[in-house]
């Protein structure tokens, strides 16, 4: 799935986007669920600008179900953060996805990562979700959209697909673009990660 779109849109923000699966939904794999989820999301009036190649991720947290197939997209749609996070979930709920379990095993994930350069609700509140240690993560949940994701810098399974569409996004807090993330991963982020 390597999809570019000739045109850049400058009258909206980029929206960057990740999507992940790791259960089958109905007769589908999870690889047809990520590119019917990108096809799906034009009904909700996104518009692709670019989508990832499809990888296969190790299961994380380590141990919890089947490895991921994760990709990533830019997209130009609705303006306010909180109406693209409405509509990605839309989305999911479409796909058979069930919040039972934090980082759970799902149908579909459309986490949002960013919308243009955009911190929400503010720097301090996303720097202490930045800072948050592991062993809390995994019990708090935010109560409000936190932008950009707080745990995108971390993560292999979104930079690395994210890289391949959105290389010189630039994180308005941490001050560091999507390649300088990605490179800076240690190896046990980016082990196991392979291009379907």
């Amino acid at each position: 799935m390597v999809a570019q779109v000739s045109f850049r849109v400058s009258d909206c923000p980029e929206i960057l986007v990740a999507l992940g699966a790791n259960l089958p939904r109905a007769d589908e794999t999870p690889s047809a669920t990520i590119r019917a989820a990108v096809e799906s999301l034009a009904d909700e009036d996104f518009r692709l600008v670019a989508a990832s190649p499809l990888y296969r991720t190790p299961c994380f947290p380590p141990g919890a179900g089947p490895d991921y197939v994760n990709a990533a997209a830019v997209f130009c749609g609705p303006d306010a953060a909180s109406e693209v996070l409405s509509r990605l979930h839309r989305v999911e709920s479409a796909f058979s996805r069930e919040r039972v379990e934090r980082w759970g095993s799902r149908t579909l994930d459309l986490d949002l990562l960013a919308v243009g350069d955009r911190v929400c609700p503010d720097a301090v509140t996303v720097r202490q979700w930045i800072d948050l240690p592991l062993a809390e993560q995994t019990r708090a949940t935010p109560e409000q959209l936190i932008l950009p994701h707080p745990r995108l810098q971390e993560r292999g399974f979104v930079l690395v697909p994210l890289a391949d569409v959105a290389p010189d996004w630039r994180h308005p807090l941490l001050d560091v673009t999507v390649r300088e993330m990605c490179e800076a991963l240690p190896e046990e982020a980016r082990a196991g990660i392979t291009r379907l």
